[in-house]
């Protein structure tokens, strides 16, 4: 993306129809490192990659618990997505003080693309630079969203955000339609065989990785490293070969994957990419 006349504010229109700073926000998210979430009938699953700046820092925090019954993950501007799920607490809290019972998730999401909304309409705020996906469980069952910085939201059985996240998507399209009757076992399964693709040939540890679930009788928490670490050893996910019907899939989708994985990928070094925490 280059500059031009169009992009000095976000209320600006150009010719085409399009807001530039609101796609340079979306662009943020693309940038980010990959985050992925997965539903089953009764439970949701959050992954994401841990990436630090540097050999002596530490990682930043990708995946927030909202509620015990809602959780966040995160790819793009780790201090706009801090102070969206802060927001998103603050409205858990209000809504079980008002009703004495949790927030739907549903509502909690539009409330919240509402809030994104907002900052595409006013000339002097800028888009939130991050993607959530919102995992949760409420009376209608488990829930999975995506909320984008442009304010519009969507539900998904499936999604992954983030870099390299073309080739996590690829993966999970070919799994979803066993989704809603996997077992929590199995969704964390396939959320680290999801995760693996991200990587593009590296080692999946339980250092690399942050894995978070929710589901009936079980609060949002996140699996601690030695947990992660052992499912990582059953699964044999470090050094398994991919499954049979990936191995059979045609040569021509192999190279278009390839290719859409390389389109994603985005190191330190290149000059696109904005010198913030991802």
């Amino acid at each position: 993306m280059f500059r031009n006349q169009y992009d000095t504010d976000v209320t600006t229109w150009s010719p085409a129809g399009r807001l530039f700073q609101v796609e340079y926000a979306m662009e943020a998210v693309k940038q980010g490192s990959a985050a992925i979430g997965l539903r089953s009938k009764s439970h949701v699953v959050l992954a994401c990659v841990n990436k630090s700046n540097s050999e002596l820092s530490s990682h930043q925090k990708k995946i927030f618990k909202v509620d015990d019954h809602i959780g966040v993950a995160i790819s793009g501007l780790t201090a706009d997505g801090r102070v969206l799920s802060r927001y998103m607490r603050n409205e858990c809290i209000n809504y079980f003080y008002s009703y004495e019972s949790q927030l739907p998730v549903g509502r909690l999401v539009v409330q919240l693309a509402d809030k994104a909304q907002v900052c595409t309409q006013r000339s002097w705020k800028r888009p939130y630079g991050v993607g959530l996906l919102v995992g949760g469980l409420d009376e209608s069952g488990a829930h999975l969203y995506y909320n984008c910085p442009s304010g519009n939201y969507f539900e998904y059985q499936a999604f992954a955000i983030g870099s390299r996240s073309q080739a996590a998507k690829t993966y999970l399209e070919r799994k979803f339609e066993t989704f809603m009757e996997s077992s929590r076992e199995n969704l964390i399964k396939d959320a680290l065989f999801a995760l693996r693709e991200t990587l593009q040939g590296e080692k999946l540890t339980s250092s690399t990785c942050t894995i978070a679930v929710v589901g009936v009788g079980e609060a949002f928490h996140m699996l601690d490293q030695e947990t992660v670490q052992a499912l990582i050893n059953e699964f044999e996910i470090a050094g398994e070969e991919a499954p049979a019907d990936e191995a059979a899939a045609p040569d021509q989708a192999d190279d278009s994957e390839s290719s859409a994985t390389a389109a994603d990928k985005v190191t330190p070094s290149d000059p696109d990419v904005a010198p913030m925490d991802m």
